[in-house]
């Protein structure tokens, strides 16, 4: 092992036992280094083996199911884990190697207390008896961040936002400082101004306590902000390795460039974003033709963007408010504006983006608007129609016209129905389609147009990927025939290659069907590229309202300015 690395995985191979007789390689003979006191970037799409790899680095794979090559090693600080006994791992995992998880709320208890979940680290690892670990909790929370920590050492898990939440994860990650921190996606669904502050403070916690970090992400945005070196997964195996500075500026391997490309750009509007399959087509023609492999597609025809004075306009929003109420003492009550006299206009084909921090109010606006909160204020008038004050037989007719995707796909289907029933049961509810027949024509002719195959119709959600899913859920949606389509951070969770293709999709139903979007979301790059006008919101009330371009050439609220230095650096 090289004197100057605290990590060295040598030809990992992992695979799972599907069933008796069948297995499925997920790591097949990787090798990479994570040298003393810097940061190693592990990059890839989900499937790529990524996480398997650092799990497997923790112990955490599921022993009676995964099969671990004997032929390779990880070493750490000389030792291969691979050969330590439960005892021994146990030790080492969480003292002297520590992992952030993706998702903060599913990975802290919510039964107990922040402060308690911190202090069971230190008892467990340190030693410390219950007054000094809360000291050294209530110290670390202060260094991660947190707004008074004396109160939210007492606060569980759900009275904490999620940039608070991931910021607890990672204050359990250094409590006992150690010398690897594994950050696996720690940002993937926050905000960007919250991203880039968890990012920083990866970056100063490492610079700190002189940790090497091992950071795993599909978004080499990110990367170049954080990483010295970056290692690029695909299937299972290393395409591509070496100092973030060349890997990201000049990449060698033809998966890279795609990743870089694949990523909604601030400064170019493709017609249709590249996918993936784009550039490895691109490499195989390349090298049959003897051309350079992979190299980067031509500009081809830009998209305009942008409102005019003759567009029809779909939806009138005027003032439009939202508040919740709590109970306070005995008799008393709280009120909470999350929404406070919204306006603004839809035109028809056009696409309305809502961009603002967790707690804006962006979501509540959707919601409102399907009627699924109740406002409290405000008119929104559908052709000459109020949505809000209609009564609810009346609102039936309506209701299928506007229509919601979901952020979260393996949330927004039901698994007990196959997709066959997930795209009739509206159809039926709405009388949509003279009979099944011609309903489970129109059922497989939305499978085709979302570019899932016939047999999807008799499978059930979790057969599928999370871009698939999200395809059911657009397939669902377009089964209503709606002419409003609220898309609720509907590509926030994907893959970048993923996110192209629905994407590529949603815009492909506009050009169609003259659909209107309502897209929320707090991904500001893709925000540029698929809105005509962005409306920004904060604390509830908007702050700027304006064309796509201009707004981010020429923000004038100072809370849009900070968002857009928010956004990670341009690369490639």
């Amino acid at each position: 092992m090289s004197m100057d690395a605290i990590l060295e995985v040598r030809d990992l191979r992992v695979a799972f036992r599907l069933d008796k007789k069948t297995t499925f390689e997920a790591v097949k003979g990787i090798s990479f280094t994570v040298p003393r006191n810097s940061t190693v970037a592990l990059v890839g799409e989900s499937g790529s083996g990524k996480s398997v790899s650092s799990l497997a680095v923790m112990g955490l794979l599921p022993a009676d199911s995964t099969i671990i090559d004997p032929a390779g090693a990880i070493l750490f600080n000389g030792r291969d884990v691979l050969k330590l006994d439960a005892a021994q791992r146990r030790a080492m995992c969480g003292k002297d190697v520590s992992m952030i998880f993706q998702e903060p709320m599913s990975s802290l208890n919510p039964v107990f207390t922040v402060g308690y979940q911190i202090g069971e680290v230190l008892r467990q690892h340190m030693g410390m008896n219950r007054r000094q670990a809360r000291a050294r909790a209530l110290a670390l929370l202060d260094e991660v961040g947190i707004p008074d920590p004396e109160r939210k050492i007492d606060a569980y898990p759900s009275q904490m936002s999620g940039g608070q939440q991931q910021r607890v994860m990672i204050a359990m990650a250094i409590a006992c400082e150690p010398k690897l921190l594994i950050a696996d996606e720690p940002t993937t669904a926050l905000d960007v101004t919250i991203q880039k502050q968890i990012m920083e403070l990866i970056a100063r916690l490492q610079r700190k306590h002189q940790m090497s970090v091992l950071f795993i992400t599909h978004d080499l945005g990110l990367v170049g902000e954080i990483a010295d070196h970056v290692v690029v997964m695909r299937h299972g195996e290393v395409r591509e390795s070496g100092a973030a500075a060349q890997v990201l500026v000049q990449p060698a391997d033809a998966y890279t460039r795609a990743l870089l490309h694949c990523r909604p750009s601030l400064d170019r509007r493709p017609w249709r974003l590249p996918v993936i399959g784009d550039y490895m087509k691109d490499a195989e023609a390349g090298a049959q033709t003897g051309g350079q492999a992979g190299a980067d597609m031509p500009p081809g025809r830009q998209r305009a963007r942008g409102s005019s004075p003759d567009d029809e306009h779909v939806l009138v929003v005027d003032k439009l408010s939202k508040s919740f109420y709590f109970r306070e003492g005995l008799f008393g009550k709280r009120e909470f504006q999350a929404m406070k006299n919204v306006s603004f206009k839809l035109a028809r084909g056009k696409t309305l983006g809502v961009v603002g921090e967790s707690g804006s109010g962006k979501t509540t606006v959707g919601l409102t608007l399907l009627r699924l909160h109740q406002a409290t204020g405000g008119t929104a008038l559908f052709e000459g129609r109020d949505l809000i004050s209609m009564p609810a037989r009346e609102y039936m007719a309506y209701k299928r016209r506007i229509q919601i995707i979901f952020q979260n796909p393996y949330a927004s289907l039901n698994p007990r129905f196959t997709v066959g029933q997930i795209l009739l049961e509206p159809m039926r509810l709405h009388r949509i389609g003279a009979d099944d027949a011609e309903r489970t024509r129109a059922a497989h002719a939305l499978l085709e147009k979302v570019g899932l195959p016939a047999q999807a119709f008799h499978r059930y959600p979790h057969e599928f990927s999370g871009g698939q899913r999200q395809r059911i859920a657009i397939a669902r949606c377009l089964t209503m025939k709606p002419e409003i389509l609220v898309c609720d951070e509907s590509v926030s969770a994907l893959d970048v290659s993923v996110q192209a293709q629905v994407l590529n999709l949603l815009q492909d139903l506009q050009d169609e069907f003259g659909l209107s979007y309502i897209f929320i979301s707090h991904d500001l790059s893709v925000v540029k590229y698929i809105a005509d006008q962005v409306m920004v919101m904060h604390q509830g009330e908007v702050v700027e309202l304006a064309d796509s371009d201009e707004l981010y050439r020429n923000p004038a609220h100072p809370y849009t300015r900070a968002l857009l230095a928010a956004i990670p650096g341009e690369i490639g």
